[in-house]
């Protein structure tokens, strides 16, 4: 689910990788359609690769999107322009283990964001994950 959508340094929102060149990829905002090649002297990163430190092990992105959307109940969340206080409050509702030291109020903006992002597009698919390893087993 993650593995195609990228997080690109310096540029704003997330985009969908379309396709690999010898020296670029070619992605989409998803913010406003646009294509564009993405260079590898851009910080690239896919969303699958990112993950969240909590007091234990790092969490990943996806299970935090998973809690979310379980707490959710499948709807959009608060806004990430919300208040330091809010947001913090928010996310240690979800995620209560993360670490307070290490995941600032940034952080947790743009992961609320991303979701917010996901879910309108309609590109989290949460619970088609969870029926394919509920088949597998």
């Amino acid at each position: 689910m993650l593995k195609e959508i990228l997080s690109i340094s310096g540029k704003p929102g997330l985009y969908k990788l379309i396709s690999n060149t010898s020296n670029a990829l070619i992605v989409e905002s998803l913010l406003d359609g646009k294509r564009f090649p993405a260079y590898s002297n851009a910080k690239i990163i896919s969303l699958e690769d990112i993950s969240i430190y909590t007091e234990d092990e790092d969490m990943p992105l996806k299970e935090v999107f998973k809690r979310i959307y379980k707490k959710e109940e499948g709807k959009p969340t608060i806004n990430h322009k919300e208040a330091s206080n809010v947001i913090t409050n928010y996310i240690e509702s979800v995620v209560p283990e993360y670490d307070a030291d290490r995941v600032y109020v940034s952080d947790m903006r743009k992961m609320i964001q991303w979701y917010n992002l996901l879910l309108d597009k309609n590109m989290l698919n949460l619970e088609e994950e969870e029926e394919k390893k509920e088949e597998e087993k």
